[in-house]
């Protein structure tokens, strides 16, 4: 939100892609009723593959969707299938093009390494199957197992791939997307120039936003709040099943400021930095940012404009979770 104009819509969580097309427009005509959507906006929809087709599509164009989100995970039938997917390799790429024909000029592709049954020979297919379709940006993230899952209980005390495994997949990750014209701009997220997702980065760099629907989180005027997951209590009223409401101290904000921007590759600015809080990133973590920096996890930089930044270096985004925890007062 910026000047109480929307400039980012992003409609994800489940599979929205299963929306009737009246019911999205049902969800579309609340949404310009409610707020004041910027011309230039992004607007992104999750779309699992197979649960759209070429008439939900063109609906999703006319009402303003300009950004598709295709949660594909692997090219491969037997890591789908351990993922409990639905869908098959096959219905991504009826989907993908049935997109394209509809006229979407930003998509994404989402990824998944270190599931079970997956090699770094299948990981290294899918990641160049889909490079070779050019969307406009690539998510690779790497399972991770929490406690109290199925996949935590399966395979929580004996990982899918091995550590060596799960570099490799990495390594290859920054690889092979670089070939193929790709730019990291976030640990897990690669675009094309110009197609960063702005959504995203609002997280990332703390800009309020509002989440609706059961279990959405939300952060406004650094109070961070979330709705309730029981859904008749959120449909009888919706503002009363707020859960788990923070009202950030400084402190808090400053350390949410510096675990979540040094997942962006470009970093802090030292000036931003300043101008929100009064006092200087030295000032208030000079210590940790010079021990690092001496190690070879953090770098100073400055780009033409004069800005300067704090951002993690190559070796830094590999120990990302050791540095940032360290800037927790």
């Amino acid at each position: 939100v910026s000047n109480d104009a929307v400039d980012t819509i992003f409609i994800g969580g489940g599979t929205p892609s299963l929306l009737t097309e009246r019911q999205f427009d049902v969800l579309q005509n609340e949404m310009v009723k409610s707020f004041h959507l910027s011309d230039k906006m992004e607007y992104t929809i999750e779309c699992n593959p197979g649960t759209v087709d070429a008439e939900k599509l063109k609906n999703y164009k006319k009402a303003g969707v300009n950004r598709i989100s295709f949660g594909l995970q692997s090219t491969i039938s037997s890591e789908l299938a351990c993922l409990g997917r639905i869908h098959s390799y096959d219905d991504f790429l009826v989907s993908f093009h049935q997109a394209r024909e509809c006229g979407f000029a930003n998509i994404n592709v989402d990824l998944m390494s270190a599931i079970p049954e997956q090699t770094v020979a299948g990981y290294e297919q899918t990641l160049t199957r889909v490079c070779e379709l050019a969307p406009e940006h690539i998510s690779s993230y790497s399972l991770i197992l929490e406690e109290g899952t199925p996949f935590y209980e399966k395979y929580g005390e004996c990982p899918p791939v091995s550590e060596e495994e799960d570099r490799q997949m990495y390594e290859l990750t920054k690889e092979r997307l670089s070939d193929f014209g790709y730019h990291r701009y976030e640990i897990s997220n690669y675009a094309r120039d110009g197609y960063e997702c702005l959504h995203n980065v609002g997280y990332w760099i703390r800009r309020d936003y509002l989440g609706f629907g059961i279990g959405a989180a939300s952060l406004v005027d650094n109070v961070r709040f979330q709705n309730g997951r029981d859904l008749i209590t959120y449909l009888e009223n919706p503002q009363d099943c707020r859960e788990e409401e923070q009202v950030l101290t400084e402190q808090e904000q400053m350390e949410e400021t510096m675990f979540l921007g040094l997942r962006l590759i470009r970093g802090i600015s030292y000036e931003q930095f300043e101008k929100q809080y009064g006092r200087s990133l030295p000032e208030v973590y000079g210590p940790v940012i010079t021990q690092n920096i001496a190690d070879g996890l953090l770098r100073e930089y400055t780009e033409e404009s004069g800005e300067r930044f704090l951002a993690l270096t190559e070796k830094g985004l590999d120990v990302s979770n050791y540095v940032m925890a360290q800037f927790l007062f």
